[in-house]
């Protein structure tokens, strides 16, 4: 037997083996794109990519205030055990707005700017996180929280699962930026 005619006869089992090889190869990448990995974190809607906001009154946004505010803002948010980082917002994004969050958190919102709550009266039970007075308007699912003693009033819309550090930390922030001023519970 010539070494010609031995090729062809070794080359078949090795052949075998490799076409065996790729096509369980091909049937494992198949199923796992059928079934998933089940460790990695699905996309919510609306919690990845630019976040989208409605423009809402906030005829303050503008001032030096909400610019020196918006400017000095945070890169992260404090959420229990996790940090939000900010989100970028869709265009076109509203004034003197900010947003913290990712795909497992719902976002924190920021506005600058707002009127005068109009629930904000002489006898609203205000709370001082930081030296920084904070009128709670509850909500389903989130609370907005407006500093009232302030040159501009400054709504933060948190989440109930987010906790109190995004509270702590906008009032860090604030206490160090912007004079306190004297409530004004009267239009």
């Amino acid at each position: 037997m010539t070494q010609q005619e031995s090729t062809p006869t070794l080359s078949r089992p090795l052949l075998a083996a490799v076409g065996l090889a790729v096509v369980l190869a091909i049937g494992v990448a198949g199923l796992g794109l059928v079934l998933g990995t089940g460790n990695q974190t699905e996309d919510v809607p609306g919690r990845t990519g630019p976040l989208a906001l409605v423009s809402i009154d906030a005829p303050d946004a503008g001032s030096p205030t909400c610019v020196t505010l918006t400017e000095k803002l945070p890169v992260g948010l404090p959420s229990g055990k996790d940090m939000l980082p900010r989100r970028e917002l869709a265009s076109p994004a509203p004034l003197a707005t900010v947003a913290w969050g990712d795909a497992k958190h719902d976002p924190v919102v920021l506005r600058c700017g707002l009127p005068r709550p109009n629930e904000l009266s002489a006898t609203s039970q205000l709370r001082v996180i930081s030296d920084v007075q904070w009128l709670q308007l509850p909500g389903s699912g989130s609370s907005t929280w407006v500093i009232v003693d302030r040159e501009a009033y400054v709504a933060l819309t948190v989440p109930d699962e987010a906790g109190t550090g995004p509270l702590q930390d906008i009032s860090t922030t604030v206490r160090d930026l912007l004079p306190k001023q004297p409530v004004r519970t009267a239009p």
